[in-house]
């Protein structure tokens, strides 16, 4: 089964904008139905979440078409999958999204596309689930490395914030929310935490 190109324009909200509710609403509505065989539950997912869901994937994964790939290939998990969401263990929209990112971070390893914060030094996270940060687990590399020991090096808002952006592919946006910093401190760090990295690196 394959859904439409993912493009952003295909998944803009129809005849209203919905509020943050309305959407969680929508999208365990939508794992329901998909766990019913109805594939609309995957066309409510991407009207809902299309472009937010696109553009994690081109974050991490850095080419358009990868990230489409990403994306169709979520999609296919979420409906084959859809049976085994639990809302007592998460919200809709946090299970779908680790489904997403999980993809993506498979895609990176699989393809050996190695960057500077790669699937091939960072241990896959354990947990994805949307409440949890995904730092927590920044230690367990594959193997030995020394992005392990540069990621050492940095202090602990700079090293999570990374991890955030580059293995959990939030924006630099939702990263100043989660984080409750304002979004210049976030881009700051960033950059700082890169720089100290590449420096380490080389």
């Amino acid at each position: 089964m394959r859904w439409p190109a993912a493009a952003p324009s295909r998944y803009r909200q129809k005849d209203r904008i919905l509020t943050e509710q309305d959407k969680a609403t929508a999208l365990r509505k939508a794992l329901l139905d998909c766990a019913a065989g109805d594939n609309s539950g995957v066309t409510t997912i991407l009207q809902c979440e299309g472009p937010q869901l696109l553009g994690v994937a081109y974050r991490i994964l850095g080419r358009h078409d990868l990230a489409e790939e990403a994306l169709q290939d979520a999609m296919l998990l979420v409906w084959r999958k859809a049976v085994q969401f639990d809302a007592a263990h998460g919200s809709a929209r946090g299970w779908i999204y680790a489904i997403l990112r999980n993809r993506c971070l498979n895609i990176l390893r699989d393809g050996k596309r190695l960057s500077i914060l790669s699937p091939a030094d960072l241990a896959i996270l354990q947990e994805h689930r949307q409440t949890v940060v995904p730092t927590e687990n920044w230690e367990l590399l594959a193997g030995p490395s020394r992005l392990r020991d540069c990621l050492k090096g940095l202090d602990d808002s700079s090293r999570q914030i990374i991890l955030l952006a580059h293995v959990a592919g939030f924006s630099q946006s939702e990263i100043a929310t989660r984080q409750d910093m304002p979004l210049g401190t976030i881009k700051s760090l960033i950059r700082r935490g890169l720089h100290a990295l590449k420096e380490c690196l080389t």
